[in-house]
């Protein structure tokens, strides 16, 4: 099972039949530790150097500002109009679901716990 978050939802045509649908960019997010860089520098001093680069380099947009979550593509649907009926989940941007992968198919459930 991974978490995965409604990262974007655009309006889309088929090509072939010029019929609307759905277009669903599934992420996961994964929080991030700054344990990598305290243990890997020797002194509380050489820690706060590099955090204020690390910052300055935010705020020119260098690095992203929320740097505690790395977010990971994994899954993109292509849906007609009448497959996502079909699917009967409305979707909304920043909407958490688990993706369960078993047995050769796909689930995704709306999770409860830690949104």
């Amino acid at each position: 099972m991974v978490k995965v978050k409604v990262n974007k939802i655009s309006s889309v045509a088929d090509p072939e039949t010029s019929q609307p649908g759905k277009q669903i960019e599934l992420v996961e997010v994964r929080n991030r530790s700054n344990n990598n860089i305290v243990g890997s520098i020797g002194s509380q001093d050489e820690t706060k150097i590099v955090k204020d680069i690390i910052s300055q380099f935010q705020s020119i947009g260098v690095f992203p500002v929320n740097a505690r979550q790395m977010v990971l593509p994994k899954m993109i649907l292509f849906l007609s109009e009448s497959e996502y009926d079909m699917l009967a989940i409305r979707f909304e941007v920043n909407d958490i679901f688990e993706l369960i992968l078993k047995d050769g198919a796909f689930m995704l459930k709306r999770a409860t716990e830690g949104t």
